[in-house]
């Protein structure tokens, strides 16, 4: 989904205040978190994720987050990334 500057400037302010949903450890990406993430992006459509990892581990893990969910990044800042997808009607 693409998105103009201004949505995604107010979707950041919206991300703004909320606390991580989903929490990427050790075990990095598996079935059950797979399940959590699309719920919660059905539920919410705005998520905050928290990755534990290293630099290079966290893109890697972003890209495959957002290529399998179809979401769109909006913000990353260190271990935390912001990401949207649109609730199906």
């Amino acid at each position: 989904m693409d998105l103009d500057p201004q949505q995604r400037r107010a979707l950041k302010a919206q991300a703004h205040h909320l606390k991580p949903v989903i929490m990427i450890g050790q075990k990095g990406l598996h079935d059950a978190l797979w399940e959590e993430l699309e719920t919660a992006l059905d539920h919410h459509e705005l998520l905050k994720l928290k990755i534990a990892a290293d630099r290079d581990s966290a893109d890697a893990i972003v890209e495959q987050l957002l290529a399998q969910t179809g979401a769109t990044l909006i913000q990353r800042i260190g271990g935390t990334a912001t990401i949207f997808r649109k609730r199906p009607e």
